[in-house]
């Protein structure tokens, strides 16, 4: 059995120009070696599988070489590799810079390339910031790490720094691509966008999931291979998704959800992925942004075609229904139960047949009823013209007066009742607003009745303060008795046929002018004279009365009864 050996290790770049998606630090080192402008100290830095030790191998082979690298030339014994990871004692730096003082016996330079520097301890960091600052003229280090953040400041400043940066998805794919022909492999192009998709800017992964699929499916690589040997989630799961999503079909969505779960895959996975699809949606829907979808052609084909039966607004939505689920997600008991119900809100996006709030113009008969009014129920009349004949021309009914009434007290001759038109409607989401729309409700009740048949018959003083106090009563025993308290506070005074009443402060009139409309409904019908009105006002110096200091409290009592004055000087009391 031959021995395999890993494409990783199989096709490690030898030259610069084989190194995948850092031509900028590549280009710079090539300079630097051809002008003779080198630093003596540089730190490669940048996540895992980028070709951070390969370039730094690359360099150390070049220096020595005068920029070629040949064959048969081998300078591995002036090129020193540390593993700071398992090398990160202060002994073994204090060997390293015993080292750095021996010449080397072939070649100009010796590199000493230190991995994982950010492992050290701190005594060998400080051990080595002195041969570091001041190294030999034929030593040069470089060091590697994927955690920069870790290394000490003194240390970064002796350093030249180079970030590394993730390898793209199409460089790794092409790369990958050039790896399949060298190994007589046939891969669907969708099939290396996943493997480099799910690399994540490694390259060194992105060939270890090639190894690994090779394996499993052979000289034919497919997307179907590829997503059932790395158990992630086919486009076209997402792609069914949406479409049942668009066409409110609930039950199919569910049911697909639960097959997703069925194969093993995360509930956390799908809503996720889910999010990242109605994100590649809305970057397809403008040609400026269609850059930003990293898939291959048949794929980015149906993006284009499902985006454009998604709207926009759609999209966001669902973008944000998702995310929301996605944040949940590791809080939630019933985890599968949050990706349902987000589901079914997805569904109900688009869904236009819900119930629209009814508009209530027209007063119930009950209201007439419970304040003792016989109301004509179903009819609503129009203004009439007069013939020559004297006979009334009826006239039909349009929608413009649908607002208007009209009702009859059994006392009276019945008078004609127009209802006010609606205002400006309200929200219900703040206090001012729930005020806003009581008033609103109580506008729309509001009639004006016709002076003509109004009676208006004489009342006395003491008749209308009777009335008011049995109004009064009626309220307490209703349980309104914030409102009994308030008209309580003053005894009106009549002038004509306008009651006058004077409160401490503006929530008392604005309170009884909320209700005056059954307040006046109430005497007016009593007393028979519909001329009665309402007229308050607000006396500041009485709100001032309300707060008595304690002398004051004494001295109203002692006007009531003198004794109290004598109980207090001879107990000797204070007040």
């Amino acid at each position: 059995m031959e021995h395999f050996i890993v494409s990783a290790r199989k096709y490690r770049p030898q030259t610069f120009k084989d190194v995948v998606g850092q031509q900028a630090i590549t280009n710079t080192l090539l300079n630097a070696i051809e002008n003779n402008h080198l630093a003596q100290a540089l730190l490669f830095t940048g996540p895992r599988g980028v070709g951070k030790t390969t370039c730094a191998r690359i360099l150390a082979k070049m220096i020595n070489s005068d920029g070629e690298v040949t064959a048969d030339e081998d300078f591995a014994f002036n090129v020193f590799e540390l593993d700071a990871a398992s090398n990160n004692s202060v002994d073994d730096i204090r060997s390293l810079t015993d080292q750095v003082r021996i010449p080397p016996q072939v070649g100009k330079y010796k590199v000493y390339i230190i991995d994982e520097v950010h492992m050290l301890s701190q005594a060998a960091f400080n051990a080595f910031l002195k041969t570091l600052e001041e190294p030999p003229k034929h030593c040069i280090f470089i060091l590697a790490t994927t955690e920069k953040h870790k290394i000490i400041p003194t240390i970064l400043s002796r350093c030249q720094i180079f970030d590394f940066k993730r390898i793209t998805v199409k460089d790794a794919k092409e790369y990958l691509k050039y790896i399949a022909e060298e190994q007589g492999i046939t891969a669907e192009d969708d099939a290396l966008h996943i493997i480099a998709q799910k690399a994540d800017g490694a390259m060194r992964d992105a060939l270890s999931i090639f190894d690994r699929v090779v394996s499993f499916s052979g000289k034919n690589l497919t997307r179907q291979a590829v997503t059932e040997n790395l158990n992630v989630l086919d486009y076209e799961t997402y792609f069914l998704s949406t479409d049942l999503i668009l066409e409110n079909k609930i039950p199919d969505l569910l049911i697909q959800f639960n097959n997703t779960l069925s194969k093993g895959f995360d509930g956390h996975h799908y809503i996720a992925g889910l999010a990242s699809h109605f994100r590649d949606l809305l970057v397809s829907k403008n040609k400026e942004t269609i850059e930003l979808l990293e898939v291959g052609d048949q794929t980015k084909a149906k993006y284009l075609e499902q985006a454009k039966k998604a709207s926009q607004d759609f999209l966001m939505q669902g973008i944000n229904l998702a995310n929301e689920c996605d944040l949940k997600y590791k809080t939630s008991k019933n985890q599968r139960l949050l990706v349902e119900l987000c589901l079914m809100q997805l569904a109900s996006i688009t869904f236009d047949g819900e119930k629209k709030n009814g508009k209530h113009y027209i007063i119930p008969a009950s209201y007439f009823k419970n304040k003792g009014i016989s109301p004509i129920a179903v009819q609503i009349p129009v203004k009439q013209e007069q013939t020559s004949e004297n006979q009334e021309k009826p006239i039909s009914t349009t929608p413009s007066t649908t607002n208007k009434a009209v009702e009859r007290f059994q006392e009276k001759k019945p008078p004609t009742i127009v209802l006010k038109k609606e205002t400006k409607r309200t929200s219900g989401l703040s206090l001012s607003s729930i005020r806003a729309k009581k008033e609103h409700q109580i506008k729309q009740m509001e009639v004006v009745v016709d002076e003509e048949n109004l009676p208006t018959e004489p009342f006395t003083e003491s008749e209308f303060l009777k009335v008011w106090n049995e109004y009064i009563n009626f309220l307490r025993k209703e349980g309104k008795h914030n409102l009994a308290s308030i008209l309580a506070i003053d005894t009106p005074k009549l002038n004509g046929t306008t009651a006058h009443l004077e409160f401490p402060n503006a929530t008392n009139k604005v309170e009884v002018e909320r209700q005056q409309y059954d307040l006046l409904l109430y005497i007016r019908k009593t007393l028979s004279n519909y001329d009665i009105a309402l007229e308050i006002t607000i006396n500041e110096v009485k709100e001032k009365q309300y707060a008595y200091t304690t002398v004051e409290k004494f001295e109203k009592l002692k006007e009531k009864n003198p004794s109290i004055d004598l109980l207090r000087r001879t107990f000797d009391l204070g007040l």
